[in-house]
């Protein structure tokens, strides 16, 4: 037997289309919102990426390490995440500049399509 979780929100979100952050839940209203939120999440990828940043801030290079990938796909798929609002990011000094430091609070995604 599946195990099972029950999953309330009861929460006031404006009317009008947008994305919508209140506290760990994103709100999404609107195709055109909801397009980019799917888009941004149709990726294992970022999937990985969303699910690393829940429970810690990593820069580039932690999450490049993740992902085997560069840190120039890493800082790509960071930014698609940042575009559609899902993940925040800072600079910091590092050793040789600044280094990009990105986390995310985000816990739940409701899509409103009404």
């Amino acid at each position: 037997m599946q195990e099972k979780e029950t999953v309330e929100i009861k929460i006031e979100v404006p009317k009008t289309p947008g994305i919508y952050e209140i506290g760990d839940i994103v709100v999404v209203r609107g195709d055109e919102y909801i397009k980019k939120i799917a888009s941004a999440l149709s990726s294992s990828t970022r999937l990985s990426i969303l699910r690393f940043l829940r429970d810690r801030e990593a820069n580039v290079g932690d999450v490049a390490e993740l992902i085997s990938q560069s840190k120039a796909n890493a800082s790509a798929q960071i930014r698609i995440l940042e575009s559609a609002g899902l993940v925040k990011s800072t600079y910091e000094p590092g050793k040789r500049g600044v280094k990009k430091i990105s986390k995310t609070n985000v816990r739940k995604i409701v899509l409103l399509i009404d």
